[in-house]
Formats: structure tokens, C-alpha cells, sequence
């Protein structure tokens, strides 16, 4: 089963960013060009049935994946990038994280308004970037379609504050520890 695969291939790097943070490191993954495409498969099967306009993902691991799974479902894929990084007009929303504030920003003509957008990244944990992402979005009228994760941190329980944007959340793997 491709869950217990990721788990098998996912790494645990203690104490990054900072003490006490188990980082899960999905890198291992990209050696594997098969699993990757059997990511990418997974996906694909388990969004079946929803109308998607186009895939946002977040800065950085999430365009690993989101511009594949874009590619397969030929639709757009749309960055939303750390502050400064988009060389084009945007529009900003900032979040606090564990450790500080953070901005992210999308082009303010990535998408038409009523599109139907699907959020990707690698991996859900506290859910604040993925909550920002959502924000940003609407701010330029997209309909939040519901989100796709590789990784989600369950013990965490932040799921729930997704729900307001979507109730449509995929995980391939899950830990609950």
C-alpha cells in the first residue's frame, strides 16, 4: 500500500529548523521515480469527481508536486511564493508562525475570479501557511475546491482549520506521532 511506502521512504531529522521539530524529509522520495509517479496516480484517483480549475501550490515543496499533478489534470498550476519572489503585481497575506510572521503572495492575475482551485504541499502540520494560501486565494475570488497533502501531521489536529475553506482533505500518509 503506498501509505506504508511513503512512511518506509519519509526521513525523520530531529531538531529541524529548531530544537525540538521532528522534520519530516521527503526528499528520499524523489530518488524513486516510480513511487513518485505512483504519488501523482494516487492523487489524481482520489480527486475523481471534483471540478478543478487549476492547482495552487506552496512555496517550495508544493510545486514539486502541484506542477505534476497540474500537468496530469491539464490544468494551471498557480506559485504562491515566500515575499518577494514573483517579479509580477501580487496581492499578500501575512501569518504568524511558531517562531515569527511570514508573507506569502500570489500574481494578482494568476487565475479568473470563480475559479475552482485546489491547494497542494507536501506536508500539513500546524496548517498555517495552508490557511494563508487560502486566504490569499479568495482574495482574488477563487472557490477553494479542497486540499491535497503527500504528509499530514494528524496529532497536530489541524485539519479542522480547513473546514472553513474546504471539507475536502487528502493525505496519502498520515502519522498520528
Amino acid at each position: 500500500m503506498l501509505e506504508e511506502r511513503l512512511k518506509s521512504v519519509i526521513r525523520n531529522i530531529p531538531d529541524f529548523p529548531q530544537p525540538g521539530i521532528v522534520f519530516k524529509d521527503i526528499t528520499p522520495i524523489l530518488k524513486d521515480q516510480q513511487l513518485c509517479g505512483e504519488i501523482v496516480d494516487q492523487l489524481v484517483e482520489r480527486l475523481q469527481g471534483i471540478e478543478i480549475d487549476a492547482i495552487a501550490g506552496v512555496e517550495s515543496r508544493g510545486f514539486l508536486f502541484g506542477m505534476l499533478l497540474a500537468n496530469r489534470l491539464d490544468v494551471p498550476f498557480i506559485p504562491i511564493r515566500k515575499q518577494g519572489k514573483l517579479p509580477f503585481k501580487t496581492i499578500s497575506e501575512s501569518y504568524k508562525l511558531e517562531y515569527g510572521q511570514a508573507t506569502i503572495e500570489v500574481h494578482e492575475d494568476a487565475f479568473a475570479a470563480g475559479s475552482k482551485v485546489l491547494i497542494h504541499d507536501d506536508l500539513l502540520a500546524t496548517g498555517g501557511t495552508v490557511v494563508a494560501a487560502s486566504k490569499l486565494l479568495e482574495k482574488l475570488g477563487a472557490d477553494i475546491v479542497g486540499y491535497a497533502f503527500i504528509i499530514s501531521l494528524d496529532f497536530l489536529q489541524s485539519e479542522g482549520r480547513l473546514t472553513r475553506f474546504s471539507d475536502r482533505v487528502i493525505s496519502l500518509a498520515r502519522f498520528d506521532s
